[in-house]
């Protein structure tokens, strides 16, 4: 498999994990499970008052048969209540289980390198945090309970035909080749089909994320027909697997009706013989077809459930693939003791033997600001991302108030960039995403350090409005002043703003500019900024180009020397006016 591919557990691995999750909850399983038994048992007893029925009426003594449908009646009752209790404790054991592996899932992926994911594409894991884990859920629900209750009274209906008549059972079994065989040979082709409609679902999903993502570029360029060809292509090749499965579906079902077939001519040709011999009576025969006829859709429930266990288990390994993926190794666990940020030989490339940082070495006192200048694609974000300990530099170290990066170092370090992110809910619970225990009026106070506090407090229920989807939408401005205010709560050593006031208008830049330098007041900052009018309030400016500082000092400086700085300030106020 290619290093840039997110990994796929194996079945086995898949296996493991899901059972030390049941482990932690033994009490519910076997409850759970006890009560699937004692049901299948309580529907044996249908049968054999039937053919008791059946037995009176021939012998012509009608007086008992009330008793007996008052029994069949009882029978039924119990068999459901304790269904009921056996599918619903085993479905929520299910929903438990699930929801540790999505908890385990998202804590791991947001742990990943952000390049590893971005190696094995967005696409893939996105599909694999919803179609993969829906595929789950549904099995968790269904099909997982239901083939439990399905096996237990197959098994329990073949202890039945033996207590009936030894003969009977062997008869039945005549269709158990053909189902085994039926079994095997299903077994063998829909686990790789799943697993090879998963991967085209995931590279559909990728293909429509990257064209609707890039769709200006797109425009820009005149490559909506090339991106529609490629989007159709990854369509057909999706839809041909679906068609190969109904395809597989359609052999397998029609293997299972000959089974049945077999079976139930085989059971009641036995009996025919044995009542004949006066070796049983026609009740007994009549409950042992009614046994084999009551299997039916348990057999078909379960085989036929093999094809939703098949296509999670293909869906399983994917989500439990994320976990394999090794972490970063944590190095040291010190705390920082302040903000000062010190990056010594950074280097990084996206791709290998194509740099785009070449071996920085950028040192920011605690409580400075330093501004990041220079065109696009100078190395700003890349180095304000591996300063944030989002990305790992490929050689090189970083270190915080003299602690290199680790999880403890990490968690003082905030970035913020301009594709700002409004979660959906309440404001203040979106606030408290960065301050979990700040009370209202530090909510309220961080939102009128960033100059939100009008609108706030214009919305219809104010700070707990909902926003977000669903919700009352916010503007760009005021979404990055809602970010800023996370920055104040969150309370970093260090805070990177990438370009975070750039969606502003020209209306609301000054107020932004404000908010930001508020924001980096008292500690470490890092701006890369796109308007130079924050670069001329920072202490020191660092000109990028190609990966590289090819100029540094103070604003007034620079544009003293007359060289890149200058000319880009020149130029930018120029567009001013």
């Amino acid at each position: 498999m290619s290093a840039n591919v997110l990994p796929i557990s194996s079945p086995q691995r898949s296996r493991r994990v899901i059972w030390q999750e049941i482990r932690h909850h033994r009490t519910a399983a076997i409850i759970g499970l006890s009560a699937l038994i004692a049901a299948a048992a309580a529907s044996l007893v249908t049968a054999p008052l039937l053919g008791s029925i059946v037995d009176l009426v021939v012998a012509q003594e009608p007086g008992p048969v009330g008793e007996r449908v008052l029994a069949l009646a009882g029978a039924a009752l119990v068999q459901a209540v304790l269904a009921w209790v056996g599918l619903s404790t085993i479905a929520r054991l299910g929903e438990e289980v699930l929801a540790a592996l999505r908890e385990s899932f998202v804590q791991h992926a947001l742990a990943l390198p952000l390049e590893r994911i971005e190696r094995g594409g967005s696409g893939d894991l996105t599909s694999r945090v919803t179609e993969d884990v829906a595929m789950v859920s549904d099995a968790v629900r269904t099909a997982v309970p239901q083939f439990v209750q399905s096996a237990l009274v197959i098994a329990l209906t073949g202890v039945g035909l033996i207590a009936l008549d030894w003969r009977f059972a062997v008869a039945a079994a005549l269709a158990v080749p053909v189902q085994a065989g039926t079994s095997r040979w299903y077994m063998r082709r829909s686990g790789p089909v799943y697993a090879i409609s998963r991967k085209a679902s995931a590279a559909e999903q990728q293909q429509f994320l990257e064209s609707i993502g890039g769709a200006a570029s797109v425009r820009a360029f005149g490559l909506a027909g090339e991106h529609v060809e490629l989007v159709r292509r990854r369509v057909d090749a999706s839809l041909q697997h679906m068609v190969g499965i109904v395809r597989l579906h359609m052999r397998f079902f029609a293997r299972l009706n000959l089974a049945e077939a077999i079976g139930l001519s085989a059971v009641l040709v036995a009996g025919f013989w044995l009542v004949r011999a006066d070796q049983v009576t026609v009740g007994t025969a009549s409950a042992a077809a009614l046994y084999f006829a009551n299997l039916f859709g348990p057999i078909n429930a379960m085989l036929f459930l093999l094809d939703t266990l098949q296509s999670a288990t293909a869906s399983l390994s994917r989500i439990v693939g994320i976990s394999e993926i090794p972490l970063p190794a944590a190095i040291g666990a010190d705390s920082p003791r302040d903000g000062l940020v010190e990056a010594n030989g950074v280097r990084h490339a996206y791709v290998e033997g194509h740099d785009v940082l070449h071996g920085l070495d950028v040192t920011i006192p605690a409580g400075g600001t330093v501004a990041l200048v220079g065109g696009s694609g100078g190395g700003k974000s890349t180095l304000a991302a591996i300063l944030a300990g989002i990305r790992q530099p490929d050689h090189g170290s970083v270190r915080i108030g003299g602690a290199e990066m680790n999880e403890a170092v990490q968690s003082r370090v905030v970035l913020v960039t301009q594709e700002v992110h409004v979660f959906a809910g309440p404001l203040a619970e979106d606030l408290r995403l960065a301050a979990p225990n700040a009370d209202e009026n530090q909510l309220l106070d961080a939102l009128a350090q960033v100059g939100a506090a009008g609108w706030v407090a214009a919305l219809p229920e104010g700070i707990e409005t909902v926003v977000g989807e669903g919700g009352h939408d916010l503007s760009p401005q005021q979404s990055q002043q809602l970010a800023l205010a996370r920055v104040l709560l969150a309370d970093p050593l260090v805070a990177i703003l990438d370009e975070a006031t750039a969606e502003a208008g020209s209306t609301g830049s000054r107020e932004l500019d404000a908010a930001a330098e508020r924001v980096l007041a008292g500690r470490t900052g890092v701006l890369v900024a796109h308007r130079f009018s924050q670069a001329a309030l920072a202490d020191q400016v660092l000109v990028m180009e190609g990966g590289r500082v090819v100029e540094q000092g103070r604003h007034d400086e620079l544009v003293a020397a007359g060289g890149r700085y200058a000319k880009l300030w020149s130029a930018w106020s120029a567009g001013r006016h």
